[in-house]
């Protein structure tokens, strides 16, 4: 039996889990409840953490990216329209007149609209400025000018075909190529439609188509000249009246059905364009145009056997 006074003996401390003095001391101060209190090791801030766990995302992301392609990530979707065609390319800067000419009448046989505007734009630069004397137009491409002045969009392309057919015909050998593609007959068919200030460069040029003799004859054999004449006479002032009243007096004058031909012509009553020519005058006009005027007067009082002076003209 035991001693009442005899003490219990101590319990022998629990025997550490591992023999290693590094994870025994790490059991002692942590994981073992029996050891002493000991201040607890300082934690490092938990932005570390938070930047370790952001590294760790973001290197788990690049890896995943790197691993996995990113087009294979994608849902399939449709397939975009495709891009609308470029716009046609500026026509070249040539050195000649006449590489100018045939880059014009090759934009002005395409199909595309901005193709011929481009053009005409091109032959206006180079040619309205210093108008040429050589070489002549080539055939082809004052056939383009005259289906260009015929076209549909007459307010767009005329502005642009009246300065460049005037600027030509101001050497005498356009003149006979515009007249032979048609230019003098298109100006009469079309002035009546024409803005003013295209009319009026349209009729200078017919005036100056008329200074050869198949041009001439082309103005008096068409029966819309002095109807055309007439009635544009009436909206111009200035030059355009003197242009208008000129070609008049070219289909009366000699060879005309006029003067000393004793042809007949398929026109308006003499006086009614006598009326016509006489209203002109009264308004603004240059002083040639009423010189041509009052010659033509006297011509067409000759040609209708008229007393303008009783008829108060």
């Amino acid at each position: 039996m035991m001693k009442a006074n005899q003490k219990p003996k101590p319990h022998a401390p629990p025997r550490p889990l591992f023999s290693c003095g590094f994870f025994r001391r790490c059991t002692q101060s942590v994981l073992s409840p029996t050891s002493p209190h000991q201040q607890q090791p300082r934690r490092k801030p938990t932005t570390t953490s938070s930047s370790s766990s952001s590294s760790s995302t973001s290197t788990s992301q690049s890896f995943t990216q790197w691993r996995f392609p990113h087009h294979l990530d994608q849902t399939p979707s449709t397939a975009p329209p495709p891009p609308p065609p470029p716009p046609p390319p500026p026509l070249p800067v040539t050195t000649t007149l006449q590489e100018t000419f045939q880059i014009a009448e090759l934009h002005l046989t395409s199909v595309s609209e901005s193709d011929k505007l481009l053009a005409l734009q091109l032959l206006e630069r180079v040619v309205v400025p210093d108008p040429p004397s050589d070489p002549t137009c080539p055939p082809g491409l004052m056939r383009c000018l005259v289906s260009c002045l015929r076209s549909n969009n007459k307010i767009v392309t005329a502005k642009y075909v009246t300065k460049i057919l005037l600027a030509l015909c101001l050497a005498e050998g356009n003149r006979h190529v515009a007249v032979e593609a048609g230019a003098a007959r298109a100006v009469v068919e079309t002035a009546a439609g024409l803005e003013i200030s295209a009319v009026e460069r349209a009729l200078a040029a017919l005036e100056l188509m008329c200074t050869t003799a198949e041009g001439a004859a082309e103005v008096r054999g068409h029966a819309m000249t002095v109807p055309a004449m007439v009635a544009v006479m009436a909206r111009l002032a200035g030059r355009g009246r003197e242009y208008a009243i000129s070609i008049l007096s070219i289909v009366y004058g000699k060879g005309g059905g006029g003067g000393d031909s004793g042809e007949e012509i398929a026109v308006a009553p003499a006086e009614e364009v006598a009326r016509a020519v006489a209203l002109a005058l009264e308004g603004e006009c240059t002083a040639r145009g009423r010189r041509k005027g009052a010659q033509l007067l006297k011509t067409l009082e000759e040609y209708g056997r008229l007393d303008l002076s009783q008829n108060g003209t």
